[in-house]
């Protein structure tokens, strides 16, 4: 069952983005870099919109890192194939990343308007 790509897929990437969140928590980065944290153009365009984005972020992968791990379950009670349980998987993490994107640039764009 562990081997199931459809409870693998999904734990271990909700592992990793409870334990980035949980660094970027600690350990935010300070000053707006091309290296570290949540990097993108809207997040970068003021230290105050890099400081929000950062902890906003970082909150925000540590819940859907949970909600990822819940959709382990699904591999208990289904008997797809592995191809399906890979795909079903990989489309569970695709859009947990799209979805914290949008959820992060839509809670900038509401804190600070567009520039």
């Amino acid at each position: 069952m562990f081997e199931n790509p459809l409870f693998l897929i999904p734990f271990m990437a909700g592992a990793l983005f409870i334990f980035a969140g949980l660094i970027m928590l600690k350990f935010p980065p300070k000053k707006i870099n091309s290296l570290y944290g949540y990097r993108t153009l809207n997040a970068m365009k003021s230290q105050e919109r890099w400081d929000f984005a950062q902890n906003y972020s970082a909150k925000e992968m540590i819940k859907l890192g949970l909600l990822l791990i819940v959709c382990c379950i699904l591999s208990f009670i289904t008997k797809f194939d592995p191809i399906t349980n890979r795909n079903i998987g990989l489309f569970f993490l695709i859009l947990t990343v799209i979805v914290l994107l949008v959820r992060v640039e839509k809670a900038i764009k509401n804190k600070f308007g567009r520039l």
